[in-house]
């Protein structure tokens, strides 16, 4: 029998002119993959969560934008681009913390640009087919980054180990291993005895729906709690380090990751218990300069008053606060762990110093 780990997060379904993704709002109850054909269903699917994750986005961000143009009938490359724009453009507007969904859209439009731009014949199938080709790179690069995310940061891992993570941070959000779970993966695979806990993630459940249920799936050892014991489990002495995922690190090492992360960040720091925010260089955006200058999503209040119950659980007519993310402050985070290393403080110029040595990466 399949488990969630043997369906692909995301899929080119070219023959189809699709993407099939797992649709990850009926997780755990139902497995179920659909296919994306229209940019308003990409756009949707990216919104409403029906894949989420930013190595996930941003590969569905590639795939969306080569299907769109597919079908291009542009007659120079002038009006290529500036359909390409276009639609560009539309897929980058579903979210906008994720860096991963403007860098992947970004590349996209660069290799155009580089493949056949002004004063180079444009010849329209074989541009498409570079789309096609780079947006399969960006997925198999996403399988190998994460894979090296794991090997860095098992070495901050021992056997015996208690581990906490947040969110989801996944083989559900990229497209093999995760960010935050390949050292538990990679532990895991070794023989390594390590205990996961997995705080549940309101409003959306991501770590009770989806963390929980791929680690528990892959047999590790995997104990649930709500978000607001974290602090009460950290003091018994039982978590050893801490792992999370990012949407988006700032050039000074804030790190934009789903909301409740600075809390978990925060008691860890009161406990002495080392922090670590695992991020492929991706997610790394040296044009941001501080964790301030991050664009935090606002969600819908029904998120936090009616999903999940079978009767409204707040007053009408009650204001609601409901950012999708907030920002863990670079003093609080123990090492960024990245597929070239672990990044230690101070960040900014550690972060520099990867991008200048990874240039042309």
């Amino acid at each position: 029998m399949k488990s969630i780990l043997d369906y692909e997060t995301v899929a080119l379904v070219d023959e189809d002119d699709a993407i099939e993704i797992i649709d990850q709002t009926l997780l755990p109850g139902t497995i179920e993959t659909i296919r994306l054909h229209t940019g308003k269903e990409i756009w949707d699917a990216i919104y409403l969560l029906q894949v989420r994750g930013a190595p996930a986005i941003g590969v569905t961000a590639g795939f969306g934008l080569y299907l769109l143009m597919k079908h291009s009938e542009a007659a120079s490359y002038e009006e290529f681009m500036e359909e390409l724009k276009e639609k560009s453009d539309y897929l980058n507007s579903s979210r906008p913390t994720a860096v991963n969904l403007s860098w992947a859209l970004k590349r996209m439009e660069s290799h155009v640009v580089e493949f056949t731009g002004t004063g180079k014949s444009f010849d329209l199938s074989k541009t498409i087919e570079e789309m096609r080709a780079e947006s399969e790179r960006i997925k198999a690069e996403d399988i190998d980054v994460c894979r090296r995310i794991g090997e860095n940061g098992l070495t901050l891992i021992k056997d015996g180990y208690g581990l906490l993570t947040h969110c989801n941070a996944g083989q559900l959000a990229t497209c093999k291993y995760g960010t935050a779970t390949a050292p538990m993966y990679l532990a895991h695979e070794k023989g390594m005895n390590i205990k996961v806990y997995c705080d549940e993630t309101r409003p959306l459940l991501q770590g009770a729906r989806l963390t929980a249920f791929e680690l528990h799936s892959a047999g590790i050892d995997t104990t649930l709690l709500c978000d607001n014991m974290s602090a009460s489990l950290m003091k018994t002495g039982a978590i050893n380090a801490i792992f999370v995922g990012c949407d988006r690190v700032a050039a000074n090492g804030d790190a934009a990751n789903k909301i409740g992360t600075s809390v978990v960040a925060t008691v860890a720091k009161r406990y002495g218990i080392p922090f670590y925010v695992c991020a492929p260089t991706s997610t790394i955006d040296i044009n941001t300069k501080t964790g301030d200058d991050i664009n935090i999503e606002q969600r819908k209040p029904e998120e936090v008053t009616e999903m999940w119950y079978k009767e409204r659980m707040a007053p009408e007519g009650v204001k609601v606060y409901n950012p999708a993310f907030d920002v863990t402050d670079n003093e609080l985070i123990t090492g960024i762990v990245t597929e070239y290393g672990v990044l230690k403080s101070p960040y900014d110029v550690a972060i520099r110093k990867l991008f200048e040595e990874h240039k042309n990466r």
